[in-house]
């Protein structure tokens, strides 16, 4: 075993993989080219259009032990994963890797399809819901491994995961392949996630509810990136993809959050004319975004771009000119669909252009701001948003690590206790999102500003803020709920989390199960 740069231990190999710790978030420098898929050829006349998904998964030459991916832009709205695996199922094909962008609670029944060897690994951002608890206690034959939003667009491009057929639920798409998300029935906005897939994968196929005339428009997918078109009854319910319309909480302490937020973001001296910023969909987020957009109207600053995840909150903003333009990897509500269809300076970005540490510049670099949110956060302010009280993996890493690293100023929000929970601890069970990245903590008990940014305590502290030090709070949340009972785990690795550039920030262990 090997202690990384935040005090981890790390095995020196896995699986006959050689892990490398990590050692600081700028500190890897990239080696790999870009993997390049097989080319291939289209006669005149030929049709990709498939029967059915049977009939596609044949045409693609799908395979035991071979890798498939898919997009999660539905969320729980989702339908094609679980399609696509009983087909997979019936033709008896096993040992799987699933590489989707990122698991959620309607994918619980993936846990079948592990117990019946057809799934061995999974290379994902985030695992919930029974899911997350079957891994958690070694269901799967090898480790799962955790990608950042940034990371797996790396690995991906770096031939890290090679995918062999990427399965593409589309709400819009013609014969030939071309195909957008923002069209149809079942609108699930960008295709942030799925572009990538679709322009590395070896095959690609298309599955939708919607087949329109030749020549698709606008195009996000072309065609010269898909092989095989199939027409299902349904792909998604776009009103899943949040929990409806986007309302700001009226909960007092997750207001109290918000209007902190928003003073520490006006007193960083990141606020003025031309900054940028993201914000996320959470309460406490879309809360934030109106209280600023209100010091936004009433000292006439405008911002240059918002990111993200998009949500009808900066739509708004956009549309009543205070944002100039909106990059949007996936649209997180209805609004932020109707918007990239109807606003030309709504932009959609592929995951390498969002947060790709090992490219020629993505776009996290240019943030101002970004408010994330924590299942818990240390006195070093290490971020953990994978692993609850309980050590079971019950989150996801998203964005975290890119945004946190790519932002002039990155502030995590949370309440310094849920119900008898601590949010503020000594040590984190794990860490996905290393301090040295993050630069403030907002709890409803007041504010706490990583000692490295020396310039921001300054500032909040001239502008009277209620600052403490990250102690201070951490002893305030062991007085009220006490000292979190420890989690007793088995030596056996069910998870590696890898930071944003390829190397292991952390390791998930099994969990012991009491008789």
């Amino acid at each position: 075993m090997i202690k990384n740069k935040v005090g981890r231990l790390i095995p020196e190999e896995i699986g006959g993989r050689k892990l490398e710790p990590y050692g600081g978030p700028f500190e890897k420098e990239p080696t790999a080219r870009r993997f390049g898929k097989l080319q291939r050829k289209m006669e005149p006349g030929q049709s990709k259009l498939k029967d059915s998904i049977k009939e596609a998964i044949f045409a693609a030459g799908l395979k035991d032990e071979m890798t498939i991916s898919f997009h999660h832009h539905f969320r729980d709205g989702d339908y094609v994963v679980l399609k696509v695996l009983e087909v997979i199922r019936e033709l008896g094909i096993k040992d799987l890797v699933l590489a989707p962008s990122s698991l959620t609670d309607v994918h619980d029944p993936i846990v079948s399809y592990i117990e019946a060897g057809i799934i061995r690994r999974i290379e994902t951002s985030g695992l919930r819901g029974n899911l997350g608890q079957a891994i958690s206690r070694g269901i799967l034959k090898e480790p799962a491994i955790i990608r950042s939003h940034g990371g797996r667009a790396r690995a991906i491009e770096a031939g890290e995961v090679k995918i062999d057929v990427a399965f593409l639920g589309v709400p819009a798409c013609d014969e030939y392949g071309n195909a957008n998300g923002y069209s149809g029935k079942s609108v699930c906005g960008a295709l942030g996630y799925a572009l990538i897939d679709a322009k590395y994968a070896e095959k690609v196929v298309l599955l939708t509810d919607n087949l329109v005339p030749y020549p698709c428009s606008p195009i996000s997918i072309d065609q010269t990136n898909v092989d095989y078109v199939v027409v299902v009854d349904e792909i998604g319910d776009g009103s899943k993809i949040s929990s409806g319309a986007v309302r700001v909480t009226k909960d007092p302490r997750s207001l109290l959050i918000a209007q902190s937020t928003t003073d520490v973001i006006v007193q960083s001296g990141y606020f003025k004319e031309g900054f940028s910023m993201q914000t996320g969909s959470g309460n406490i987020s879309i809360a934030v975004t109106q209280f600023l957009g209100e010091k936004m109207k009433e000292q006439d600053i405008k911002a240059s771009f918002a990111l993200g995840g998009i949500t009808g909150a900066f739509v708004k903003l956009h549309e009543e000119g205070y944002i100039n333009t909106l990059v949007d990897t996936q649209s997180l509500d209805l609004e932020g669909c109707r918007s990239i269809r109807e606003n030309k300076n709504h932009i959609e970005v592929d995951t390498s252009f969002y947060a790709n540490p090992h490219n020629g510049g993505s776009i996290v670099n240019k943030l101002d701001v970004v408010i994330l949110s924590a299942l818990e956060i240390d006195v070093n302010f290490n971020v953990n948003t994978l692993t609850g009280v309980n050590g079971e993996i019950r989150g996801a890493v998203g964005g975290h690590q890119d945004t946190a690293a790519g932002a002039n100023l990155a502030i995590i929000v949370a309440p310094l206790v849920r119900g008898r929970i601590p949010s503020v601890v000594k040590e984190v069970n794990n860490i996905n999102t290393p301090g040295k990245t993050v630069d403030v903590l907002v709890t409803d008990y007041g504010i706490a500003v990583n000692p490295l940014r020396k310039d921001l305590i300054e500032r909040f502290n001239k502008a009277q803020l209620p600052i403490k030090t990250i102690h201070e709070l951490q002893k305030e949340a062991e007085e009220i709920v006490g000292v979190p009972k420890g989690i007793k785990y088995a030596e056996d690795i069910v998870a590696l989390v890898e930071y944003r550039d390829g190397t292991i920030i952390d390791v998930v262990k099994k969990l012991e199960i009491e008789n």
